[in-house]
């Protein structure tokens, strides 16, 4: 089996402004990257827009009414100060939870071993009913609550290394036992969530936060004492990542020390346990990142170590 690799030229179109860190490029940076020779094996799919039962997983219907109406035929709408609209902006929504709906079908139906979803608008701020931090629906809550509606699956992880707490996703999943969630972050920082003492009704979150200026080394001493572990004892049937690159030294928006090598390492790391406990079923979306050349080089690690694993 392959890796499946899914996006949509719809996700550009998504366009907050020029002075506006998610911008367009940032996804043209990642499939720059994903064109070389390297990533031919690359099983390359359209993503498919979500349906709006799909989103209501997640979201309640007044949300995805709200969001969806407010879409502006031309020029922009701002949702609050950070979260701006644009004309392509809801297709571009719908496009990226659907990439995640997908490939959660595709890897469970074993037509690829995981896949990474190449889209934007990010999703792991974005709350039940609150859209914030870049963020329209939550694309990997999204993707995780279909895996239980549509297979049947009982437990589901997701494991998030954008330099940002996944506060949505954590919203989410913190009242409910069958799903888990872990998270390492730069602490402070946006959104203020993601203390070690937040750990939902079971122990099915884990927050392992980071102090600003922490290095690579600091990040897998994170990971292999707290995080993968716990994942590991969690026994999840599916793993999906929340893969911002916005740790990396040079990133703009926050403060941490990450390598290239390091989304390597993490990766392989976390497809290691799910080769343990699920098959190694993992589907990886992106957040954040938001240098260009730190963002493509960290996503192609990323990917080149989904396809090793």
């Amino acid at each position: 089996m392959t890796t499946l690799l899914l996006t949509h030229p719809a996700c550009l179109d998504h366009d907050p402004g020029a002075w506006h860190p998610e911008r367009p490029q940032r996804l043209e940076a990642v499939l720059a990257a994903l064109s070389a020779p390297a990533f031919r094996a690359l099983e390359r799919r359209e993503a498919p827009r979500a349906e709006d039962h799909r989103l209501m997983l997640v979201h309640p219907q007044s949300h995805v009414e709200r969001v969806m109406g407010a879409v502006p035929p031309a020029g922009r709408h701002p949702l609050d100060a950070d979260t701006t609209l644009s004309p392509g902006s809801g297709e571009a929504a719908l496009r990226a939870a659907g990439a995640v709906v997908a490939a959660v079908d595709a890897v469970m139906a074993g037509e690829a071993r995981n896949a990474f979803c190449a889209v934007r608008p990010p999703g792991h701020h974005a709350e039940p009913s609150v859209p914030m931090g870049f963020c329209l629906f939550n694309n990997v809550a999204v993707g995780a609550l279909h895996a239980r509606a549509a297979h049947g699956l009982r437990r589901v992880a997701v494991v998030d290394f954008d330099v940002h707490h996944g506060n949505g996703t954590q919203a989410m999943f913190e009242r409910d036992p069958g799903l888990f969630f872990a998270s390492t972050h730069q602490m402070p920082l946006y959104p203020g969530t993601g203390a070690a003492e937040e750990t939902g009704v079971a122990g099915n979150v884990v927050n392992a936060p980071l102090r600003p200026h922490s290095d690579g080394d600091a990040f897998r001493r994170a990971m292999e004492r707290i995080v993968l572990p716990a994942l590991d004892a969690f026994a999840p049937e599916l793993v999906l990542v929340s893969a911002g690159f916005d740790a990396h030294r040079r990133d703009p928006l926050a403060a941490l020390d990450l390598e290239d090598e390091d989304y390597a390492w993490v990766t392989a790391a976390i497809a290691e346990v799910a080769r343990g406990r699920c098959a190694g079923r993992v589907v990886s979306t992106l957040e954040g990142g938001y240098d260009l050349e730190a963002l493509a080089g960290s996503a192609a690690a990323h990917v080149a170590a989904l396809m090793a694993a």
